[in-house]
């Protein structure tokens, strides 16, 4: 038999209305009754029913982050950065992972419709402007994450990822290097990673009055060390191999680097490398990486906030554009020894 509110209030000797107060953390409890409560909640080990609370209270304070890997390094440091930012608040965060599949966003989407949650963070790979509003208009508010935009339609948080781009690839040209490729280039349609940060990379070049040459732009199949393993193997089967490697995320560019060991080649002496993301694998490779390193706390926090802001019905009004802050963290695969 489940142990119910009266139970505890049993228990530990208060009355039920006290209980309550406890579990909904109300003021004016003295830290004495306030121990009496939660020890007897704990040695009965009682659940609160969310559905009733939830009820009450008009909201559940859980809130969604839909992410498309969770095995990705950069989306599991962001899930623990955005529980951090939750809990500092109070509210617990759900993460589901949709690996990009239509059939997996929907369910996220179809999600906002029930009661569970008061709200979602998404980083949406293949759902529409008109899915995503039809799934605003159920009223739980949405914010989306990462560089596929919707019109201005929601909420948005993103690295700018063009300049990101174009900071990464500048650099690569200021260390003298005249023929940099691109791992990464393909994926997600116009608005996707793959297009945005190329924009950026060809700007640079562009800039510095290089060509870009489609041969050394790679698109592979996916965004994990074998892909960036990969692409670089068929860089350096090129009659003119690059110098320089610009690889959209960190992933790849730790699969470029065990390419260029297992060559022989010498990094950054004979190829320089650049990831993106700051993943901590990245600052413990040999050598470390060169990234660009998006602030991964303020993102989490500054969409948290948004998002309960919404919740509450607080704030401005109309849909806002957070533009996340990022260094260029300079390491040894570009730098060489004197980054230590």
């Amino acid at each position: 038999m489940a142990t119910r509110l009266s139970d505890v209030a049993a228990r530990a000797g208060v009355s039920v209305k006290t209980v309550s107060n406890v579990i909904n953390d109300y003021p004016h409890i003295t830290a004495h009754t306030r121990a009496k409560v939660e020890a007897a909640i704990a040695d009965l080990d009682y659940r609160p029913n969310v559905s009733a609370r939830s009820l009450r209270k008009g909201r559940s304070d859980f809130i969604a982050l839909a992410i498309p890997e969770m095995a990705s390094p950069y989306f599991a440091e962001l899930g623990a950065a955005f529980s951090r930012a939750a809990k500092k608040r109070g509210i617990t965060v759900l993460i589901e992972q949709t690996e990009g599949e239509p059939a997996a966003e929907q369910m996220v989407l179809d999600g906002m419709r029930g009661q569970l949650i008061d709200g979602i963070v998404f980083s949406p790979i293949t759902s529409s402007p008109a899915k995503i509003s039809a799934a605003v208009g159920s009223g739980k508010p949405l914010i989306l994450l990462g560089e596929r935009t919707t019109g201005g339609t929601f909420d948005h948080v993103a690295v700018d990822s063009v300049q990101a781009a174009y900071d990464a690839t500048t650099h690569l040209i200021s260390l003298g290097r005249q023929r940099i490729a691109a791992i990464g280039v393909g994926g997600g349609g116009a608005s996707g990673t793959g297009a945005v940060r190329r924009r950026g990379y060809r700007k640079a070049l562009k800039a510095a009055g290089l060509p870009h040459d489609p041969a050394l732009e790679l698109a592979g199949t996916g965004y994990h060390r074998l892909d960036g393993a990969a692409s670089m193997r068929a860089l350096l089967e090129l009659p003119e191999p690059p110098d320089a490697v610009f690889c959209f995320n960190d992933l790849l560019a730790l699969g470029a680097l065990r390419t260029l060991a297992d060559a022989g080649l010498s990094v950054p002496d004979d190829v320089a490398v650049v990831g993106f993301d700051d993943i901590e694998d990245g600052r413990y490779h040999s050598p470390s990486l060169t990234t660009i390193s998006p602030d991964k706390e303020w993102l989490a926090e500054q969409t948290v906030s948004l998002l309960l802001e919404r919740i509450a019905g607080t704030g401005e009004d109309a849909r806002r554009t957070l533009t996340v802050p990022y260094t260029l963290e300079i390491r040894e695969s570009t730098a060489g020894s004197e980054s230590r």
